[in-house]
């Protein structure tokens, strides 16, 4: 199975997607962990987004196809990487699982952002203004819609495994 992530920076995204793939012993893959790895190399800037997100839908093939699950945590922003990652969960022959992770309180959202600290070497995190500022479409799948601001990484782990098998499929809110 697929489990792809999706939500604006300082949603949650890694720590519940992390807690979940602790917890189902699966392939983690983290388009920031690819894209800073790929500016050490010294690539170019402009292409780093299109570059993280392609090798992150190879690697996340490879291992669907010998048979495990992966955890994919990206901002997920539009619909082209939505489609993109459902391709990879179809042309690997597995059910794919879409999480939206939002913060519906701006103060706390806004105090996650402000208040990170870089996990990933040389990592630039986003300022709250980029964060407003960056192009979100709206969801056209069917999703679970995860509101950080509401539950704690623990009930959002839970709630997601319940819902794992069988997959619903109706957009659900936590």
């Amino acid at each position: 199975m697929l489990i792809a992530f999706g939500g604006l920076p300082g949603t949650g995204k890694t720590t519940v997607a992390q807690t979940l793939a602790r917890r189902l012993a699966a392939v983690y893959l983290r388009i920031d962990t690819l894209e800073q790895a790929f500016i050490v190399s010294g690539s170019s800037q402009a292409d780093i987004g299109s570059v993280g997100y392609l090798a992150a839908y190879a690697v996340a093939g490879d291992n669907l196809r010998l048979g495990l699950t992966v955890v994919a945590d990206s901002v997920n922003s539009v619909h082209i990487t939505r489609r993109a990652w459902r391709k990879v969960a179809s042309d690997a022959g597995v059910p794919i699982f879409e999480i939206e992770l939002v913060c519906s309180d701006g103060t706390t959202h806004r105090q996650r952002v402000e208040g990170r600290k870089a996990d990933i070497p040389g990592f630039q995190l986003p300022t709250w203004n980029s964060v407003l500022e960056r192009r979100y479409e709206p969801w056209e799948s069917v999703h679970l819609v995860v509101d950080t601001a509401k539950v704690s990484v623990e009930q959002a782990v839970e709630a997601i495994m319940q819902l794992l098998s069988p997959a619903s499929p109706q957009t659900r809110t936590v």
